[in-house]
């Protein structure tokens, strides 16, 4: 254990729970100028989501879409593309798969993948797009993947509202799916199990989605360490111009990075429509996508870590829900929570640069002229 914590990878950790206990002491502060009552609000956001089963099972449900959101954006971060692309290719996720989901008329085995795997075909091949943009055509990637979710997330609206709801809908959202296109409970079906089975099954919603994060966990780490994808992708984010000298193609990585990414964008949105809502609704994403920028930060973009700053940071959301709805203090204290977060991680990361260009300007100019008679 002190071997671990004396690692460059353990030494990530502790600042990264520093920074989260920093910021929640921060969030307890502010708690006590806002409420009437701010130790029962803290204990009910600190304790909430494991005083109940399905507290505990919205916690899990969240993370999961969490870590799919975090794997992609690390992906990219990894090459120092800095893509933001995840909330639409989610929502284009969410509609393709919802889609397959609720007309394509096969039993469960075979609708249900071909559904996940319309979601990630659908997330891989949007995520091209900005891809191309900044490889052929120098395009920022943050301006044309916010620009590109605005079109994203329009287009969803419009196919939700004017093709798939019920004429005689109360509200916007599609019809409920069938059994045969919802991802199923995680937990086996095992007669001697049967009685826990459905105690978790009528209370939590946790399904099968559990199994894909963790495959996924373990394929985005194949992929970034011991592949030649992995390597190009560091070589990409360690220095681009000595890629492209050493003969790598560094468009076409570029392109790949980020239509791989996209796939686990829209898988995470496959899990929203077929695991979460089963149903097409509106504001689907609620804004997840920018969230998994928060959880690659966390992890500094390592796949490993992902599922670890995923359930923190689940926690945290599935903690501001419970508070809100228990006391008189909004959600929104997670946000200055996340916010005090990020600027630690980012400040602690910028830190040694910022000492770096000091220390070389204040270093004494030595001239280059000999002197006279040497």
């Amino acid at each position: 254990m002190k071997q671990f914590f004396k690692s460059n990878t353990g030494k990530e950790v502790l600042r990264v729970i520093a920074a989260v206990l920093i910021a929640l002491l921060i969030g307890f502060v502010i708690t006590l100028f806002v409420s009437k009552d701010p130790i029962g609000a803290y204990r009910s956001f600190l304790i909430g989501p494991v005083t109940k089963i399905n507290r505990f099972g919205n916690w899990i449900q969240e993370s999961l879409t969490l870590t799919m959101l975090g794997l992609a954006i690390a992906i990219v971060f990894k090459a120092e593309i800095f893509s933001l692309g995840a909330e639409g290719q989610m929502v284009v996720g969410a509609l393709v798969s919802g889609c397959v989901a609720l007309y394509v008329p096969l039993p469960m085995m075979l609708r249900v993948p071909l559904a996940l795997a319309a979601g990630g075909l659908a997330g891989f091949l949007l995520g091209i797009i900005p891809g191309y943009l900044k490889a052929y055509l120098s395009a920022n990637e943050i301006v044309s993947t916010l620009m590109l979710n605005t079109i994203f997330l329009k287009l969803y609206e419009y196919i939700l509202t004017d093709f798939i709801k019920a004429p005689d809908a109360g509200y916007t959202a599609s019809p409920a799916f069938p059994p045969e296109g919802r991802l199923f409970s995680f937990f086996p079906d095992i007669a001697f199990l049967a009685n826990v089975r459905k105690i978790w099954v009528d209370q939590t919603n946790i399904t099968t989605m559990l199994y894909i994060v963790i495959i996924s966990v373990v394929v985005v780490y194949f992929l970034m360490y011991r592949t030649p994808f992995g390597y190009e992708l560091r070589m990409l984010g360690a220095n681009i111009k000595f890629a492209r000298y050493g003969g790598m193609d560094t468009k076409k990585a570029v392109m790949l990075a980020t239509a791989v990414s996209g796939i686990f964008a829209g898988l995470a949105g496959a899990h929203l429509s077929m695991g979460v809502h089963n149903k097409l609704v509106l504001n689907i994403t609620a804004g997840l996508g920018f969230e998994g920028i928060v959880v690659a930060l966390l992890a500094r973009n390592n796949p490993i870590l992902v599922p670890f700053t995923a359930l923190a940071y689940g926690y945290l959301r599935a903690g501001a829900d419970i508070m809100e709805r228990s006391s008189d203090v909004s959600r929104e204290m997670v946000l200055v929570i996340q916010a005090i977060i990020i600027l630690l991680v980012t400040a602690e990361r910028i830190m040694p640069e910022v000492r770096r260009r000091v220390q070389a300007r204040s270093k004494p100019k030595v001239d280059p002229t000999p002197e006279a008679g040497s």
